[in-house]
């Protein structure tokens, strides 16, 4: 009686099973790599806006045309959002909330530039693609949000 090999097929699950594996494994770490870059993507330039304030002020009264707004609450909101919201991002805490409100900055800034470049629309659009990811997903369990979620059921139920 021989053992037979497995079959390519049966190969070729097994080596699906093992990648599944190895990527599931690197989701916690690629969650917070995502919070890592668009905190710094969103912060620094709140941190330049709140730096020179009269020049932003300037900046939303002359070049930005965000609808709706008069640009000094456009210019606080954008300013408030980017560092408060980013820091949080960081944290992962009120995580999807989060990500929903930068989301919703970088959209405001794509229709507040019109003479975008492509490139700098692409970069929107990955940003774009990454918060909705973390958004809809959630922040992964490296995240306050993972720690705290049990405690205050705990608490409230």
């Amino acid at each position: 009686m021989s053992i037979r090999s497995p079959g390519l097929i049966q190969r070729g699950l097994n080596l699906w099973c093992f990648l599944t594996r190895a990527l599931d494994a690197l989701q916690p770490a690629a969650a917070l790599l995502a919070r890592l870059y668009l905190a710094q993507v969103f912060f620094l330039p709140g941190l330049s806006k709140l730096r020179d304030w009269e020049g932003t002020l300037a900046l939303f009264a002359n070049e930005y045309q965000v609808p709706l707004l008069p640009p000094l609450l456009a210019a606080a909101m954008s300013t408030t959002g980017e560092l408060v919201l980013s820091v949080l991002l960081l944290l992962g805490l009120g995580g999807r909330l989060s990500a929903l409100g930068l989301l919703v900055i970088n959209v405001v800034g794509v229709v507040a530039l019109a003479g975008m470049t492509p490139l700098a629309l692409q970069q929107h659009v990955l940003w774009a693609t990454l918060l909705a990811g973390l958004a809809i997903y959630g922040l992964g369990p490296w995240s306050l949000d993972r720690w705290i979620a049990p405690r205050l059921q705990r608490l409230f139920y």
